[in-house]
């Protein structure tokens, strides 16, 4: 991991196509052709690997990073580690431990905003990839500490700390094993309970954003968000790193929030399928506010379970799209069918919401012929129990 840090590795990296699979075998060729050993070669295809599927997400800062198949899985997005670190900075914190630092980037967004922080990994490997991205990055305020923070006795510390002692913390707890996801909090390593019961009073906590809203605490701020519109991860927040809400969404890069105090007295009506159909952002939806923007758009939803808003003209709000409605009719195969081929539509993209039917196996089914120069959105979901089929346009 070291070799990968210095000048020769990262000219060698820096050299590299992004990663193809199909080409991983002439690759490393060429490399021991070129002189490299073999535990050299596979060390770069791995970083290559990792750094090409990293980069949509993180952007360029990956072709600084060393980076871990375990840490790139649960690593925070850069743009969201810069926004977490603002609570900290407005909150007035001058240090923070960061519990289950990983591959280090929110520590480094924390570092970024001004901040000490002192960042605990318990894996040895994924501790030293942390540590060498901060040396390379030139934050010489994050110090990394490979311990297990379960065995650290984080209140006899407060107590007795320095000036320079963390004041706050942030805590990642581990989510997946084996590469599968976690669902219960309490199964995480380690779990939500303890987590919680830490003795600091400003904490932050990256959580799931499925998180059930019955296991956040009363005293903790709640915040989902989305990056360009997928969601990628929520946070708890207590003290001073609170806001003085309940529950949040929040939409990146832009920052728009949308929080509980938006939330109508009483449940948005339900009624027909009107002419435009509204898909709120997945934050919204998390953060439990679809309420919240049915009431900004003047609109119903179209059944009282399903996330869909209608209403009879075109409006605009960040936290959700919309759409012209064209058709609206029982689900039906062969009528599906026959619609697109009669508008000659060769490309779809299939949304669903309370449906079970699965979009691919419906994509195969319809049998395109993708030479027919058309494009619809297919929407598929029920009402009062009765499956639905949607054809819609994007208004922007």
């Amino acid at each position: 991991m070291e070799w990968l840090a210095t000048a020769p590795a990262q000219r060698v990296l820096a050299s590299l196509p992004a990663y193809e699979q199909s080409q991983a075998l002439s690759v490393s060729q060429q490399l021991r052709a070129d002189g490299l050993p073999a535990d050299q070669v596979q060390a770069v295809l791995t970083q290559s690997r990792l750094r090409t599927r990293a980069r949509e997400r993180w952007g360029d800062v990956v072709d600084q990073l060393i980076l871990t198949t375990d840490g790139s899985e649960q690593a925070t997005r850069p743009v969201v580690a810069a926004h977490r670190a603002t609570r900290f900075v407005k909150a007035g914190v001058r240090h923070v431990a960061d519990l289950g630092c990983g591959l280090g980037l929110d520590a480094l967004g924390l570092a970024a905003a001004g901040l000490q922080v002192t960042a605990y990994e318990q894996d040895p490997t994924t501790a030293a990839a942390a540590q060498i991205n901060a040396r390379t990055l030139g934050y010489d305020s994050i110090h990394v500490v490979c311990a297990d923070v379960t065995g650290v006795d984080f209140a006899t510390r407060l107590t007795t700390a320095t000036e320079s002692g963390p004041e706050a913390a942030f805590a990642d707890p581990a989510r997946r094993s084996a590469g599968k996801r976690i669902a219960s909090p309490e199964r995480w390593s380690p779990p939500l309970s303890w987590v919680i019961a830490l003795p600091f009073s400003e904490l932050g906590v990256k959580v799931a954003p499925g998180l059930s809203h019955d296991a956040v605490p009363g005293d903790m701020e709640f915040e989902v968000v989305s990056v360009a519109g997928d969601v990628v991860e929520a946070g708890l927040y207590r003290g001073e790193l609170r806001s003085d809400c309940s529950r949040r969404a929040t939409l990146l890069p832009s920052g728009q929030s949308l929080t509980d105090h938006e939330l109508p007295m009483t449940a948005p009506p339900v009624g027909v399928i009107g002419d435009y159909l509204y898909e709120p952002d997945g934050a919204v939806i998390r953060a439990g506010l679809v309420a919240a923007v049915a009431n900004q758009l003047g609109g119903r939803l179209i059944d009282p379970a399903i996330a869909y808003i209608t209403n009879d003209r075109p409006d605009f709000t960040p936290f959700a799209r919309c759409y012209a409605v064209t058709d609206v009719m029982p689900f039906r195969l062969k009528k599906l069918r026959a619609l697109l081929r009669d508008r000659k539509v060769g490309r779809v993209t299939i949304k669903k919401r309370g449906s079970a039917v699965e979009p691919e196996s419906l994509r195969h089914q319809l049998r395109l012929d993708h030479s027919m120069p058309g494009e619809a959105t297919i929407v598929l979901t029920r009402v009062h129990g009765n499956p639905l089929m949607l054809l819609v346009e994007p208004t922007s």
